[in-house]
């Protein structure tokens, strides 16, 4: 009697996790028709507190020392900091952030725990373990998530959110990895890729996820070609289907290393979700993790490709 319970379970993962995703879909889908800046910046500014909220949560849970206090302050100052600079001057890319912010904001990552630690005594490896995870936290979600952010205005353009397209562009190779890895997966999945981390990922999923990588990246750069020309010279900011081609397996790659690596702090941690806010997936933590490590290298080739 109890046999087919896997399969009822599998079954029900797979359809609350769809519906999540159709309404996170459509979440995107009105902050891109709505063309107001405030709205992207706004939903990277949720996803990123309640990811950094539920990192922290992790830790407590787990029982490793940190600061969660400040660390959650941080995170909301420097993305505040950002938004504002960056609304202040669309386009301008990193012109419109001073040199000296980002490495400003990981000083303070860093002394600001070391201070804090000075007022408790010193047990084993607690004093390491609080300085360590909360730089990691800030590092890994506030500071490369926000690149999504950056890559808004890093196009310049028209209107509030030249580099929307871009964006979307990215989220949507980088998600169509994720789904086809689990679509893939749990179709014809066998050989496990790397159990010791994820015990669900398979090679199979792995292909899977190159493929619906580039049917997405390919499918999406036909469509919205023309929507992706945003610098004045005239030159498309993904240069070209080699480009769009060798980008999207990059991003699938960096997908899949993020997804891992956001499973090895859960493993490390006992936790199965970072939270249970998306039915199906998890919380804010598991939907942006692979995009934690997209969006910096999409921003950076936009910087690259921007003319001089």
């Amino acid at each position: 009697m109890a046999s087919p319970a896997p399969d009822t379970s599998k079954r029900t993962t797979f359809f609350r996790r769809s519906a999540s995703t159709l309404g996170l879909w459509a979440v995107v889908a009105a902050a891109l028709a709505s063309r107001m800046a405030w709205a992207y910046v706004g939903l990277v500014a949720v996803l990123t507190i309640i990811a950094t909220l539920e990192y922290f949560r992790m830790l407590k849970a787990a029982g490793v020392k940190c600061f969660p206090r400040f660390g959650m302050l941080l995170a909301v100052g420097y993305s505040l900091a950002l938004y504002w600079m960056l609304l202040g001057a669309p386009g301008a890319g990193f012109a419109g952030v001073p040199a000296w912010f980002d490495g400003f904001a990981i000083f303070l990552a860093v002394a600001g725990p070391f201070t804090l630690q000075l007022r408790h005594p010193i047990r084993g490896l607690e004093p390491f373990q609080a300085v360590a995870s909360n730089l990691l936290g800030f590092v890994y979600i506030a500071f490369l998530f926000n690149f999504a952010a950056r890559i808004v205005f890093a196009v310049p353009g028209e209107g509030e959110v030249p580099g929307a397209m871009v964006l979307l562009w990215m989220i949507a190779v980088t998600k169509f990895t994720d789904m086809g890895a689990y679509i893939t997966g749990s179709m014809i999945g066998k050989h496990k890729m790397i159990p010791h981390v994820s015990p669900g990922k398979t090679w199979e999923g792995f292909g899977g996820a190159i493929f619906f990588a580039l049917l997405a990246g390919c499918g999406l750069y036909a469509l919205c070609h023309d929507d992706m020309a945003g610098f004045a010279t005239g030159l498309h900011v993904l240069g070209g289907w080699p480009h769009v081609i060798v980008l999207s397996v990059v991003l699938s790659l960096l997908a899949v290393v993020g997804d891992l690596a956001e499973s090895v702090i859960k493993r490390s941690l006992g936790a199965k979700d970072s939270g249970n806010m998306l039915p199906g997936i998890g919380g804010s933590l598991d939907l942006i993790d692979s995009l934690c490590f997209t969006a910096p290298v999409v921003y950076f080739y936009l910087e690259w490709m921007r003319p001089l």
